[in-house]
């Protein structure tokens, strides 16, 4: 692959996560900027937290298509034989951890984004959908229970290369461990004031099972 090629997809990948979703949603249909309300982060979960379900699903959905549109940048070059089987998987994880980046720090809105957890599983989407679809019930039910966004965030992530590492999902693949833990050490760090109101027990919690407030 032509190094013009590669430099052409990585731009790609990062415009791609850094498109501002919650912002520009909010602001487009509530004339509500999400990073001036809630916990003023960019991200789906404030803007559930601030706009409603409907809203909030809508850009949680949109962040989960930029990392897996991202990650199949590499199975796009794949199929023109730009390359090879054994090296997918590496441009797969390399285009979805810069579409994360891309949505953590996104040059549309002043490099301040959310945390990247739905870009995250789009990407994952698109590397295993087996084993992404058993950490989202990993989320879901610790979300049920807990109703904190943070901490089902963390466990679903750390989920991903526990299982992958024991073989759960058929032969280990050393690069997918070694990718996972690397994620799950970025979504702790992103999480660490999360982490922090855990621990002190004033964490915001989310009722997925409320009402929406209605909005103007």
């Amino acid at each position: 692959m032509s190094v013009a090629l590669l430099i052409v997809a990585i731009v790609a990948a990062y415009l791609l996560g850094s498109i501002p979703s919650s912002v520009w949603y909010g602001i487009g249909y509530f004339g509500i900027d999400v990073r001036k309300h809630g916990s003023g982060n960019a991200g789906a979960t404030n803007t559930f937290r601030v706009l409603g379900k409907r809203a909030g699903t809508v850009v949680m959905l949109i962040d989960v298509l930029k990392g897996w549109t991202a990650t199949c940048l590499a199975s796009m070059l794949f199929y023109m034989n730009e390359i090879g089987e054994t090296e997918l998987l590496m441009y797969k994880i390399i285009f979805g951890i810069i579409a994360i980046i891309g949505h953590i720090f996104p040059i549309f809105v002043n490099f301040k984004g959310g945390k990247g957890i739905a870009t995250l599983l789009g990407m994952v989407l698109a590397i295993h959908p087996e084993l992404a679809s058993v950490c989202i019930t990993i989320f879901i039910l610790t979300l049920i229970a807990s109703q904190y966004v943070s901490l089902s965030s963390i466990l679903a992530t750390l989920a991903f290369p526990v299982l992958s590492w024991t073989g759960a999902f058929g032969h280990p693949e050393p690069l997918l461990v070694v990718f996972g833990f690397v994620m799950f050490v970025l979504v702790v760090f992103t999480h660490q004031k999360n982490i922090v109101r855990l621990l002190n027990g004033n964490e915001n919690r989310v009722n997925i099972f409320a009402k929406s407030k209605a909005r103007s």
